[in-house]
C-alpha cells in the first residue's frame, strides 16, 4: 500500500523557515519523480515544486522560487521541503504527492498544515 506521511508544518511568523518532511512507504520513492502541493483555505490545488527521480532537477513555481528548496534522500525514501522567508500567503495545507507537475497529484499523503501569521 502506497502510504505519504507528511511532518513537520506549524505556526511561524513572518520571515521565519520551516522544513517540510514526507515519509514514503510502499514502494521505491527512487523509481518517481516527487511534488510538493498545497490548499489555502477556499482554494484549490496550486503545485508548488517538482523534484526527479535522480534528485538533481527541481521545479518551482513562481510564488516559492528562491525562498523554498525541494530535496529527496533516496536510501530513506523521504521527500523534503526547507520553506524560508516565509509570507502568510504561504499559508496552507501541503502535500506530498507521487506525481508530476499538471497532474492529478495524486496518491498523495493527508498533509500537513503551515500557518504563516504574527
Amino acid at each position: 500500500e502506497v502510504q505519504l506521511v507528511e511532518s513537520g508544518g506549524g505556526l511561524v511568523q513572518p520571515g521565519g523557515s520551516l522544513r517540510l518532511s514526507c515519509a514514503a512507504s510502499g514502494f521505491t520513492a527512487s523509481w518517481y519523480a516527487m511534488s510538493w502541493v498545497r490548499q489555502a483555505p477556499g482554494k484549490g490545488l496550486e503545485w508548488v515544486s517538482t523534484i526527479n527521480r535522480g534528485g538533481d532537477i527541481t521545479d518551482y513555481a513562481n510564488s516559492v522560487k528562491d525562498r523554498f528548496t525541494i530535496s529527496r534522500d533516496n536510501a530513506k525514501n523521504t521527500l523534503f521541503l526547507q520553506m524560508n522567508s516565509l509570507k502568510p500567503e504561504d499559508t496552507a495545507v501541503y502535500y506530498c504527492a507521487r506525481a508530476v507537475r499538471g497532474s492529478s497529484y495524486l496518491p498523495r499523503g493527508q498533509g500537513t498544515q503551515v500557518t504563516v501569521s504574527s
